[in-house]
C-alpha cells in the first residue's frame, strides 16, 4: 500500500508539474552575475541570483531587493539593512559577508568583469554586523545605489576558488533566486525549477526550461506550434506571418524597448580616424529607409547614445538626412573615388534575425556612394570571441540595452578601451572624458540631464558609431499563462506570480 501511496504522489507531482517553455539562442558562456557579458547568460541568471535592489516595475524607483531597507547618512555613506530570511538554494543562510566578497571579487585584479568600473567611487564596504552593511563613498556618486543592482554570489562556496573566470561554479551556480539550475546541456536544453525557500514565496511554476536553437526561423516556428510559451517576434513576422488562429492562443505586448542597434567603426585602424570619412558614411546611409524595410511601423531612428524619454536624450539632435553627394566630396578629399574605393567589412551575427538583412541594406546604400562593402554573418559566441572583444573588425553591427539611467563612462570613456571592456570601438574623446568624470559626482539630476544632453550631442558628431534604429520589443505570451501584468518595464516584473493552466 505504502508503493501505491507513493507511486500516486510521484505521477501526481509530475503530471501537474507546470513548465514555461522558453527559447535562447546561443549557448550561456557563464552563468555568474559578475561574468555574465552576452544575453543568453545574463537572461538565464537573472533567474538564480538577486542584487541587493532593483528597478520597481515601472522602472522609475529603485527598491529593495535582499535589503529590505536602505538610506543614506549622508551624500557619501550608504546603508543597506538585508533580509534576514534569505536562504542560498544549497540551504545555507544569505548574510552581509556575501556581499563583502562579492565587492572583493569585483575589484580583483584576477577577475576580469566589466562591472568592475561601477565600483570605482566605492571607498570601503564594512559589516556593521551580520545583516548590516556600511558603503562609503570617495565622492557623491550618481548610480551609487544602481551598481548594487548585480548578482552577489555565495562567500561559503567561492572563498577558496582559485581562479574565478574558470571556475566550475560558472556552469553549476548556487544563488539565491526564485529558480535554481537542475540542468545544463550545452546545444540542448537548459532547466530551472523553482526554490522551494525563495524569500519572497515560491515561483509558482515549477519549471523553466530553456531550449537553445540558434536559428531564428526555428524558433518562430517552435513558437507558431505553441512549443514555446513566451517569445519575441520580428515586424515582419507580426505582420505577414501569423494567422488568425496565432492571436487566438497569444497574447500580444509590444513596447519600445531599452535599446539601439549600430554600427561601430573601430577606430583604432587608420582608415577610420579621419573624421570626414565617418561622417561620409554617415551621410550616404538613409536610416528611415532601414527602418521602414525592416521593420514597418514597430521601430524609430536611433539618433544617439541615450534612449528617448530618459534625461539624458537630446532631442534637438536629428539623424542626418542622406545626401550622397556630399559624401561623395568628403570621401574625395580624403583620396577615395571610383579608382580608389572606400571598403571595409561589416561583421555581423546570426543571433538576430534582422542584423544580417540591415547589413545589406546598408551595403545596398553605401555602394551608392561608391564604397565597397563585405558582409560577415557568425554564430554569436564565435563572433563575440573571435571578433568583438579582441577588437578585431573593420566595424560590427551590434547593438546595446541600456539601463534607464544611462552610465556614458562604460561606453564611451577612454579607460574602458581595454580587454572586456565595452567601448568597443577605442573612442577617445579626451574633452568627452572629461565630462563624463564630472558627471559622475553630480547628484543634482537636472544638472545632470544637461550634461548628458551635451554629450550626447558630442558623440553623435564624432560618428564613432551610426545611431541605426531602436526596434519595438514585440513578446507574445500563451493565453493558459495567468497573472501577467504589463508595465512600463515589460513583463517580466512579476514572473514568480505567473500561473500556467
Amino acid at each position: 500500500m505504502l508503493f501505491k501511496f507513493l507511486l500516486l504522489v510521484f505521477l501526481s507531482v509530475n503530471i501537474f508539474a507546470s513548465t514555461l517553455q522558453l527559447a535562447t539562442s546561443t549557448n550561456p558562456s557563464r552563468l555568474n552575475p559578475l561574468l555574465a557579458t552576452d544575453s543568453s547568460s545574463s537572461e538565464i541568471s537573472s533567474f538564480l541570483f538577486n542584487g541587493l535592489v532593483k528597478f520597481d516595475k515601472d522602472a522609475t524607483a529603485i527598491v529593495g531587493d535582499l535589503a529590505e531597507e536602505f538610506y543614506f547618512v549622508d551624500e557619501t555613506t550608504l546603508i543597506f539593512k538585508l533580509r534576514k530570511n534569505v536562504k542560498w538554494h544549497d540551504g545555507q543562510k544569505f548574510s552581509a559577508k556575501d556581499v563583502l566578497f562579492t565587492h572583493k571579487i569585483l575589484i580583483s585584479p584576477q577577475v576580469v568583469s566589466p562591472y568592475s568600473s561601477d565600483f570605482r567611487f566605492v571607498k570601503s564596504v564594512e559589516m556593521v554586523d551580520d545583516f548590516t552593511l556600511r558603503v562609503t563613498y570617495h565622492e557623491p556618486y550618481f548610480k551609487a545605489l544602481e551598481v548594487w543592482m548585480m548578482g552577489i554570489l555565495p562567500e561559503h562556496i567561492l572563498k577558496d576558488e582559485e581562479s574565478l573566470m574558470n571556475s566550475k561554479f560558472n556552469t553549476d551556480p548556487i544563488g539565491t533566486g526564485p529558480y535554481k539550475l537542475h540542468q545544463l546541456e550545452h546545444s540542448k536544453n537548459i532547466i530551472l525549477t523553482a526554490f522551494d525557500d525563495y524569500f519572497e514565496g515560491r515561483a509558482k511554476i515549477d519549471k523553466i526550461s530553456f531550449s537553445i536553437i540558434a536559428d531564428p526561423m526555428t524558433r518562430f516556428l517552435m513558437l507558431k506550434s505553441s512549443a514555446l510559451d513566451v517569445g519575441s517576434i520580428e515586424p515582419m513576422q507580426f505582420e505577414r506571418q501569423l494567422s488568425p488562429d496565432f492571436f487566438e492562443k497569444f497574447d500580444i505586448h509590444e513596447n519600445i524597448s531599452r535599446s539601439y542597434t549600430y554600427l561601430g567603426f573601430n577606430l583604432r585602424l587608420e582608415k577610420f580616424q579621419d573624421p570626414r570619412v565617418r561622417e561620409a558614411l554617415s551621410l550616404a546611409i538613409d536610416r528611415q529607409e532601414i527602418v521602414d524595410i525592416l521593420f514597418f511601423s514597430h521601430a524609430k531612428v536611433c539618433t544617439g547614445p541615450f534612449l528617448p524619454k530618459t534625461k539624458a536624450f537630446n532631442a534637438d539632435v536629428k539623424a542626418p538626412t542622406q545626401d550622397i553627394q556630399k559624401a561623395k566630396k568628403l570621401l574625395k578629399e580624403v583620396g577615395y573615388d571610383e579608382r580608389n574605393p572606400f571598403e571595409f567589412e561589416i561583421v555581423t551575427s546570426n543571433a538576430s534575425a534582422i542584423r544580417p538583412y540591415a547589413a545589406q541594406i546598408i551595403q545596398h546604400q553605401l555602394k551608392r556612394a561608391g564604397v565597397v562593402v563585405k558582409l560577415r554573418v557568425m554564430e554569436w559566441q564565435a563572433f563575440l570571441n573571435m571578433v568583438v572583444f579582441p577588437n578585431k573588425f573593420d566595424s560590427v553591427l551590434l547593438g546595446w540595452g541600456l539601463s534607464p539611467t544611462p552610465d556614458p563612462y562604460v561606453f564611451w570613456h577612454s579607460d574602458n578601451d581595454r580587454k572586456s571592456g565595452f567601448n568597443l570601438t577605442g573612442y577617445k574623446n579626451e574633452k568627452l572624458n572629461k565630462m563624463i568624470e564630472i558627471s559622475q559626482s553630480m547628484i543634482d539630476r537636472e544638472e545632470l540631464a544637461k550634461l548628458w544632453q551635451e554629450m550626447f550631442a558630442m558623440i553623435v558628431k564624432d560618428n564613432p558609431y551610426l545611431f541605426l534604429y531602436i526596434p519595438n520589443s514585440i513578446t507574445t505570451v500563451n493565453k493558459n499563462i495567468k497573472n501577467i501584468e504589463p508595465s512600463a518595464s515589460g513583463i517580466w516584473h512579476n514572473y514568480i506570480k505567473w500561473e500556467k493552466n
